[in-house]
C-alpha cells in the first residue's frame, strides 16, 4: 500500500524554524519527484516546493525561497522541508505528495496533512 506520512508540524514563534518530514512507504521515493504543498484557512492549496528525482533539482514558491529547504534521505525513504525564519503567513496544513515530474503532472498519494502554525 502506498502511503505518505507528514510530521514534525507545530506551534512556532515568528523567526523560529521547523523541520517537516514526509515518510513513505510501499514505494521508494528516489524513484518519485516530492512536493510539499500548504493550505491555509480560507485559501486554496499552494505548491511550496518540490524536489527532482531525476536530476536533483528544485522548486521554491517565491514566498519561501532562501527560508525553505527541501531534501531528501533515501535510506530512511524520507524527504524533509527545513522550514527557517518562519512568518505567521506560513501558518498552514502542510501536505506531501510524488509525481513523476515536478511541473506539468499530476500529484498523487496525499498524505494526511502535518499542522504549522506560526504565531508569537
Amino acid at each position: 500500500q502506498v502511503q505518505l506520512v507528514e510530521s514534525g508540524g507545530g506551534l512556532v514563534q515568528p523567526g523560529g524554524s521547523l523541520r517537516l518530514s514526509c515518510a513513505a512507504s510501499g514505494f521508494t521515493l528516489d524513484d518519485d519527484a516530492i512536493g510539499w504543498f500548504r493550505q491555509a484557512p480560507g485559501k486554496e492549496r499552494e505548491g511550496v516546493s518540490c524536489l527532482s528525482s531525476s536530476d536533483g533539482s528544485t522548486w521554491y514558491a517565491d514566498s519561501v525561497k532562501g527560508r525553505f529547504t527541501i531534501s531528501r534521505d533515501n535510506a530512511k525513504n524520507t524527504v524533509y522541508l527545513q522550514m527557517n525564519s518562519l512568518k505567521p503567513e506560513d501558518t498552514a496544513v502542510y501536505y506531501c505528495a510524488v509525481s513523476t515530474g515536478c511541473s506539468g503532472r499530476p500529484f498523487g498519494s496525499w498524505g494526511q496533512g502535518t499542522q504549522v502554525t506560526v504565531s508569537s
